[in-house]
């Protein structure tokens, strides 16, 4: 298959052996459209790939099975990180699980990422096989994030492939950073810096946000008072409120770890309800 804006489309397994970031522009480059899926209640991947091109590109990250209810047949490719244990998905055992969500004929691979120096790649081995790439991203964000805080591997992809200048869109699906039930937002990463950084590439036309990326709260507040400067008001608001929620993310991520057995007995509950209807409407 091809993208008649860009030629040919890399063939499937493309990642394999992939470390340079040269090599890496010129695998994306081939897409008419980059799209991050974000593993969110925000994602729906059915209406995303009817809504883009054949020559798009849709990433993955790590857990699929959080977005994906049955395998994906548009082109894919799969980004882990390395943790100091390695990916997620291998040291929990749960690569072939995800794996089996991609249609072999049009999936590039694995793309394995690493952002820190505690960080540890895996082989193609660990994938069980798979096609496997690596990008060393250690110290890459250094200067840029927050001091004491890694970024998301969503974050650093988009980051990352806004800075490679390439020819389709950068779209992203889903980064809404709200927490669930289903979902956390773990205190280690930054999120309302990420979202604030996101929401300004998008405006400088560096990324695109699917749906938009919502009008600025404080806008009306600059109209009103044209003698405080934007710039200040800006910093003023980014600054309380990544106070305020880097507090919040880590008392929420304790009180959902306690109740984590209420929540398991009441969807075991109300799980029994059909089943316990069913049985009185017989009788």
């Amino acid at each position: 298959m091809a993208d008649p804006a860009n030629g040919p489309l890399p063939p499937r397994g493309a990642t394999s052996g992939q470390t340079q970031p040269d090599a890496w522009r010129q695998l994306f480059s081939s897409y008419s459209d980059i799209v991050l899926v974000a593993n969110s209640t925000a994602s729906n991947v059915r209406e995303l790939q009817a809504q883009y091109p054949a020559g798009t590109l849709f990433v993955f990250f790590n857990k699929v099975f959080k977005v994906l209810d049955q395998p994906f047949e548009g082109h894919a490719l799969l980004v882990t990180r390395g943790q100091p244990r390695g990916a997620g998905i291998v040291y929990r055992g749960e690569v072939d699980e995800v794996l089996s969500f991609f249609d072999k004929a049009h999936f590039l691979g694995i793309m394995n990422i690493r952002l820190a120096e505690d960080e540890k790649p895996n082989t193609a081995a660990d994938f069980h096989d798979a096609p496997t790439g690596h990008l060393d991203l250690r110290g890459h964000f250094d200067p840029l994030y927050t001091e004491g805080k890694v970024p998301t591997s969503g974050f650093a992809m988009a980051i990352w492939l806004s800075e490679l200048r390439l020819p389709g869109r950068i779209i992203l699906a889903g980064f809404s950073a709200r927490r669930s039930e289903k979902w956390r937002v773990v205190s280690v990463h930054d999120w309302s810096f990420e979202q604030v950084f996101l929401r300004l590439f998008s405006r400088l036309g560096k990324i695109a946000i699917h749906g938009g990326a919502g009008s600025n709260p404080y806008q009306k507040l600059a109209e009103r008072f044209p003698e405080i400067p934007p710039a200040e008001i800006a910093l003023a608001a980014s600054e309380v409120l990544s106070e305020r929620l880097s507090n919040t993310d880590a008392e929420v991520d304790k009180l959902i770890s306690l109740t984590n057995i209420i929540r398991a007995a009441d969807n075991f509950l109300r799980g029994l309800k059909p089943s316990l209807l069913r049985k009185r409407k017989r009788s």
